[in-house]
Protein backbone atom coordinates (compact mmCIF):
# COMPACT_ATOMS: atom_id res chain seq x y z
CA UNK A 1 0.00 0.00 0.00
CA UNK A 2 1.95 3.10 -1.44
CA UNK A 3 0.21 5.84 0.59
CA UNK A 4 1.08 7.61 3.33
CA UNK A 5 -0.50 5.90 6.58
CA UNK A 6 1.20 2.82 4.75
CA UNK A 7 3.85 4.29 6.88
CA UNK A 8 2.29 4.04 9.57
CA UNK A 9 2.08 0.21 9.72
CA UNK A 10 6.13 -0.16 9.49
CA UNK A 11 6.11 2.21 12.86
CA UNK A 12 5.82 5.79 13.43
CA UNK A 13 9.06 7.90 13.62
CA UNK A 14 9.67 11.35 14.10
CA UNK A 15 12.25 14.09 13.30
CA UNK A 16 12.96 17.27 14.31
CA UNK A 17 10.82 19.15 11.82
CA UNK A 18 7.45 17.39 13.82
CA UNK A 19 7.05 15.77 10.16
CA UNK A 20 7.17 11.87 9.85
CA UNK A 21 10.21 10.46 9.43
CA UNK A 22 10.59 9.53 5.84
CA UNK A 23 12.27 5.91 6.71
CA UNK A 24 9.09 4.87 8.23
CA UNK A 25 10.92 3.28 10.65
CA UNK A 26 10.71 4.04 14.81
CA UNK A 27 13.65 5.70 16.85
CA UNK A 28 16.74 2.97 16.97
CA UNK A 29 18.74 5.08 19.60
CA UNK A 30 18.35 5.07 22.97
CA UNK A 31 18.28 8.54 23.01
CA UNK A 32 16.06 9.14 19.97
CA UNK A 33 13.53 6.66 22.60
CA UNK A 34 14.16 8.47 25.44
CA UNK A 35 13.56 12.36 23.96
CA UNK A 36 13.76 15.46 26.93
CA UNK A 37 10.13 16.71 26.83
CA UNK A 38 11.63 20.15 25.81
CA UNK A 39 12.49 18.40 22.68
CA UNK A 40 11.14 19.50 19.22
CA UNK A 41 10.68 15.81 18.11
CA UNK A 42 7.16 14.89 18.93
CA UNK A 43 4.17 14.63 16.77
CA UNK A 44 2.42 17.44 15.33
CA UNK A 45 -0.31 18.78 17.40
CA UNK A 46 -3.64 19.82 16.03
CA UNK A 47 -6.54 21.41 18.14
CA UNK A 48 -10.01 19.69 17.50
CA UNK A 49 -13.28 21.65 18.39
CA UNK A 50 -16.21 19.36 18.66
CA UNK A 51 -18.93 17.95 21.13
CA UNK A 52 -18.46 14.48 22.76
CA UNK A 53 -19.99 11.22 21.47
CA UNK A 54 -20.54 8.54 24.14
CA UNK A 55 -20.59 5.72 21.20
CA UNK A 56 -16.97 6.70 20.20
CA UNK A 57 -18.21 7.07 16.83
CA UNK A 58 -18.23 10.47 15.82
CA UNK A 59 -17.45 13.85 17.70
CA UNK A 60 -14.22 14.68 19.50
CA UNK A 61 -13.32 11.15 20.23
CA UNK A 62 -13.62 10.68 16.50
CA UNK A 63 -11.30 13.21 15.93
CA UNK A 64 -8.71 12.08 18.59
CA UNK A 65 -9.10 8.14 17.27
CA UNK A 66 -8.07 9.48 13.71
CA UNK A 67 -4.94 12.15 14.62
CA UNK A 68 -3.46 9.62 16.87
CA UNK A 69 -3.83 6.47 14.03
CA UNK A 70 -2.20 8.91 11.75
CA UNK A 71 0.46 10.09 13.48
CA UNK A 72 -0.36 13.35 15.81
CA UNK A 73 -1.09 14.30 18.88
CA UNK A 74 -4.96 15.49 19.62
CA UNK A 75 -6.19 18.56 21.84
CA UNK A 76 -9.36 18.66 22.25
CA UNK A 77 -11.41 21.73 22.72
CA UNK A 78 -15.30 20.06 23.87
CA UNK A 79 -18.38 22.45 22.55
CA UNK A 80 -20.99 20.41 23.62
CA UNK A 81 -22.20 17.16 25.16
CA UNK A 82 -24.53 14.76 23.52
CA UNK A 83 -27.00 12.30 24.53
CA UNK A 84 -26.85 9.51 21.58
CA UNK A 85 -26.50 5.56 19.88
CA UNK A 86 -25.62 4.72 17.11
CA UNK A 87 -28.63 5.10 15.78
CA UNK A 88 -28.79 8.81 16.17
CA UNK A 89 -28.34 12.19 18.72
CA UNK A 90 -31.20 11.99 20.96
CA UNK A 91 -30.43 15.76 22.76
CA UNK A 92 -27.05 17.85 22.78
CA UNK A 93 -26.03 20.23 25.51
CA UNK A 94 -23.60 23.14 24.32
CA UNK A 95 -21.07 24.34 26.97
CA UNK A 96 -20.60 27.68 27.86
CA UNK A 97 -18.82 29.88 25.12
CA UNK A 98 -16.03 31.53 28.05
CA UNK A 99 -15.44 27.56 28.72
CA UNK A 100 -15.29 27.18 25.24
CA UNK A 101 -12.38 29.95 25.51
CA UNK A 102 -10.68 28.87 28.09
CA UNK A 103 -10.32 25.65 27.31
CA UNK A 104 -8.49 26.56 23.97
CA UNK A 105 -6.83 29.67 25.21
CA UNK A 106 -4.76 27.87 27.99
CA UNK A 107 -3.90 24.69 25.63
CA UNK A 108 -2.47 27.35 22.88
CA UNK A 109 -0.42 29.05 25.59
CA UNK A 110 1.42 25.91 26.27
CA UNK A 111 1.27 24.05 23.43
CA UNK A 112 2.13 24.99 19.25
CA UNK A 113 -0.50 23.45 17.01
CA UNK A 114 0.26 22.41 13.56
CA UNK A 115 -3.97 22.71 12.73
CA UNK A 116 -7.58 23.19 13.91
CA UNK A 117 -10.55 20.75 12.86
CA UNK A 118 -13.77 22.32 13.93
CA UNK A 119 -17.02 20.06 14.28
CA UNK A 120 -20.17 20.06 15.47
CA UNK A 121 -19.98 23.69 17.78
CA UNK A 122 -23.23 23.84 19.33
CA UNK A 123 -24.05 27.20 19.89
CA UNK A 124 -24.05 30.73 18.09
CA UNK A 125 -21.96 31.74 21.02
CA UNK A 126 -19.68 29.02 20.44
CA UNK A 127 -19.46 30.11 16.66
CA UNK A 128 -18.16 33.22 17.67
CA UNK A 129 -15.72 31.88 20.24
CA UNK A 130 -13.82 29.72 18.03
CA UNK A 131 -13.79 32.41 15.55
CA UNK A 132 -12.23 34.64 17.66
CA UNK A 133 -9.48 32.16 18.97
CA UNK A 134 -9.11 30.96 15.62
CA UNK A 135 -8.61 34.31 13.95
CA UNK A 136 -5.38 34.75 16.26
CA UNK A 137 -3.29 32.05 14.91
CA UNK A 138 -3.94 33.37 10.94
CA UNK A 139 -0.93 31.00 9.39
CA UNK A 140 -2.41 27.31 11.71
CA UNK A 141 -4.91 25.53 8.89
CA UNK A 142 -8.28 25.19 10.04
CA UNK A 143 -9.86 22.15 8.84
CA UNK A 144 -13.86 22.69 9.02
CA UNK A 145 -16.22 20.03 8.95
CA UNK A 146 -20.14 21.81 9.04
CA UNK A 147 -22.06 19.55 11.34
CA UNK A 148 -25.30 20.51 10.30
CA UNK A 149 -27.44 17.09 10.95
CA UNK A 150 -27.00 13.78 12.34
CA UNK A 151 -26.45 10.84 9.85
CA UNK A 152 -30.51 9.98 10.91
CA UNK A 153 -31.36 13.69 10.41
CA UNK A 154 -31.40 15.02 13.51
CA UNK A 155 -30.86 18.82 13.19
CA UNK A 156 -27.55 20.38 14.88
CA UNK A 157 -27.43 23.34 13.67
CA UNK A 158 -30.33 25.71 13.35
CA UNK A 159 -30.50 28.86 10.66
CA UNK A 160 -29.22 31.36 12.73
CA UNK A 161 -26.11 29.50 13.35
CA UNK A 162 -25.61 28.25 9.96
CA UNK A 163 -25.77 32.37 9.26
CA UNK A 164 -23.15 32.92 11.55
CA UNK A 165 -20.72 30.41 10.12
CA UNK A 166 -20.79 31.39 7.05
CA UNK A 167 -20.46 35.23 8.40
CA UNK A 168 -17.56 34.25 11.18
CA UNK A 169 -16.04 30.75 10.14
CA UNK A 170 -16.01 30.13 6.25
CA UNK A 171 -13.83 33.71 5.84
CA UNK A 172 -11.05 31.91 7.97
CA UNK A 173 -11.36 28.18 6.96
CA UNK A 174 -8.49 26.32 4.65
CA UNK A 175 -10.50 24.01 3.64
CA UNK A 176 -14.40 22.81 4.04
CA UNK A 177 -15.20 19.74 3.85
CA UNK A 178 -19.32 19.78 3.52
CA UNK A 179 -20.92 16.39 2.20
CA UNK A 180 -23.45 17.83 -0.63
CA UNK A 181 -26.54 18.02 1.40
CA UNK A 182 -24.19 20.41 4.20
CA UNK A 183 -23.25 22.24 0.67
CA UNK A 184 -26.62 23.08 -0.57
CA UNK A 185 -27.59 23.68 2.58
CA UNK A 186 -24.72 26.22 3.44
CA UNK A 187 -24.63 27.56 -0.02
CA UNK A 188 -28.37 28.26 -0.59
CA UNK A 189 -29.32 31.57 -0.85
CA UNK A 190 -32.91 32.74 0.20
CA UNK A 191 -36.08 31.54 -2.15
CA UNK A 192 -33.47 29.06 -3.69
CA UNK A 193 -34.63 25.20 -3.75
CA UNK A 194 -31.53 23.93 -2.27
CA UNK A 195 -32.09 20.61 -4.07
CA UNK A 196 -31.59 22.16 -7.87
CA UNK A 197 -28.14 23.70 -6.90
CA UNK A 198 -25.40 22.25 -8.63
CA UNK A 199 -22.49 21.48 -6.59
CA UNK A 200 -19.85 22.92 -8.85
CA UNK A 201 -22.36 26.18 -8.21
CA UNK A 202 -22.32 25.51 -3.90
CA UNK A 203 -18.40 25.34 -4.14
CA UNK A 204 -18.34 28.70 -6.19
CA UNK A 205 -20.35 30.32 -3.42
CA UNK A 206 -18.49 28.99 -0.39
CA UNK A 207 -15.21 30.12 -2.33
CA UNK A 208 -16.59 33.47 -2.45
CA UNK A 209 -17.64 33.74 1.27
CA UNK A 210 -14.31 33.16 1.86
CA UNK A 211 -12.59 29.45 1.95
CA UNK A 212 -9.40 28.69 0.27
CA UNK A 213 -10.79 25.30 -0.45
CA UNK A 214 -13.94 22.75 -0.54
CA UNK A 215 -14.44 19.45 -0.69
CA UNK A 216 -17.84 18.21 -1.33
CA UNK A 217 -18.39 14.79 -0.54
CA UNK A 218 -20.76 12.60 -2.75
CA UNK A 219 -21.87 10.37 0.09
CA UNK A 220 -25.51 10.84 -0.56
CA UNK A 221 -25.57 11.82 -4.35
CA UNK A 222 -27.28 9.00 -6.52
CA UNK A 223 -23.92 7.97 -8.02
CA UNK A 224 -22.85 3.98 -8.39
CA UNK A 225 -19.49 5.32 -7.34
CA UNK A 226 -18.78 7.91 -4.40
CA UNK A 227 -16.82 11.15 -6.08
CA UNK A 228 -15.46 13.86 -4.04
CA UNK A 229 -14.43 17.10 -5.40
CA UNK A 230 -11.72 19.10 -4.21
CA UNK A 231 -12.41 22.89 -5.21
CA UNK A 232 -9.91 26.07 -5.24
CA UNK A 233 -9.75 29.01 -6.02
CA UNK A 234 -9.05 28.56 -10.08
CA UNK A 235 -12.09 25.42 -10.17
CA UNK A 236 -11.54 21.53 -9.64
CA UNK A 237 -8.46 20.69 -8.16
CA UNK A 238 -9.03 17.17 -8.06
CA UNK A 239 -11.71 14.81 -8.21
CA UNK A 240 -11.53 11.35 -6.47
CA UNK A 241 -14.01 8.26 -7.05
CA UNK A 242 -13.99 5.56 -4.85
CA UNK A 243 -16.00 2.32 -4.13
CA UNK A 244 -19.23 2.94 -3.29
CA UNK A 245 -19.53 0.72 0.59
CA UNK A 246 -22.45 -0.99 1.72
CA UNK A 247 -24.52 0.36 5.00
CA UNK A 248 -25.02 3.39 7.15
CA UNK A 249 -21.54 4.91 8.85
CA UNK A 250 -21.54 7.30 11.99
CA UNK A 251 -18.61 9.03 11.84
CA UNK A 252 -17.08 9.28 8.35
CA UNK A 253 -17.11 12.95 8.13
CA UNK A 254 -15.51 13.57 11.25
CA UNK A 255 -12.69 11.08 9.96
CA UNK A 256 -11.76 12.60 6.99
CA UNK A 257 -11.63 16.50 8.21
CA UNK A 258 -9.71 14.62 10.88
CA UNK A 259 -7.45 12.93 8.73
CA UNK A 260 -7.15 15.67 6.21
CA UNK A 261 -6.02 18.01 9.45
CA UNK A 262 -3.48 15.14 10.36
CA UNK A 263 -2.08 14.89 7.03
CA UNK A 264 -1.58 18.54 6.59
CA UNK A 265 0.00 18.55 10.17
CA UNK A 266 2.24 16.18 9.27
CA UNK A 267 3.43 18.24 6.11
CA UNK A 268 1.78 17.51 2.94
CA UNK A 269 0.35 19.90 0.45
CA UNK A 270 -3.25 19.97 0.77
CA UNK A 271 -4.31 18.33 -2.66
CA UNK A 272 -1.99 15.05 -1.57
CA UNK A 273 -3.00 15.75 1.76
CA UNK A 274 -6.93 15.21 0.22
CA UNK A 275 -6.61 12.45 -1.48
CA UNK A 276 -4.50 10.44 1.23
CA UNK A 277 -6.82 11.61 3.97
CA UNK A 278 -9.68 10.24 1.83
CA UNK A 279 -8.18 6.80 1.22
CA UNK A 280 -7.19 6.64 4.77
CA UNK A 281 -10.89 7.00 5.47
CA UNK A 282 -12.13 4.71 3.02
CA UNK A 283 -9.74 1.88 4.42
CA UNK A 284 -11.62 2.87 7.92
CA UNK A 285 -15.40 2.25 6.79
CA UNK A 286 -14.20 -0.84 4.59
CA UNK A 287 -13.40 -2.14 8.10
CA UNK A 288 -16.06 -0.71 9.52
CA UNK A 289 -17.94 -2.43 12.42
CA UNK A 290 -21.76 -2.96 13.91
CA UNK A 291 -21.39 -2.85 17.75
CA UNK A 292 -25.07 -1.28 18.01
CA UNK A 293 -28.17 -1.79 16.97
CA UNK A 294 -27.57 1.39 14.69
CA UNK A 295 -25.07 2.15 12.54
CA UNK A 296 -21.17 0.97 11.21
CA UNK A 297 -18.45 2.68 12.84
CA UNK A 298 -15.10 3.57 11.25
CA UNK A 299 -12.02 1.50 12.34
CA UNK A 300 -9.76 3.57 12.93
CA UNK A 301 -6.78 1.24 13.74
CA UNK A 302 -7.88 -1.01 10.81
CA UNK A 303 -4.36 -0.82 9.85
CA UNK A 304 -3.26 -2.63 13.39
CA UNK A 305 -5.61 -5.20 13.07
CA UNK A 306 -4.48 -5.88 9.83
CA UNK A 307 -0.72 -6.24 11.33
CA UNK A 308 -2.02 -8.79 13.69
CA UNK A 309 -4.15 -10.77 11.13
CA UNK A 310 -0.42 -10.63 9.07
CA UNK A 311 1.83 -11.83 12.16
CA UNK A 312 3.55 -8.68 12.11
CA UNK A 313 5.24 -7.25 15.34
Amino acid sequence: MNSFFSVIKLGLGYNGTSHLNPTGLPPTSSAERSLPMSSPAHPPIVLAFAATDPTGGAGIQADLLTLSSMGCHGLSVVTAITVQDTAGVEDVQAIESDWVVDQARLVLEDMQVAAFKIGLVGSIENIAAIAEVVSDYPDVPLIFDPVLASGRGDELANEEMISTMRELLLPQTTILTPNSREARHLAQADGEDEEELALSGCADKLLGLGCEFVLITGTHENTPQVVNTLYGPEGVVRTDSWERLPGNYHGSGCTLAAAIAATLANGLELPEAVREAQEYTWQTLNAGFRPGMGQYLPDRFFWAREMDDSGAA
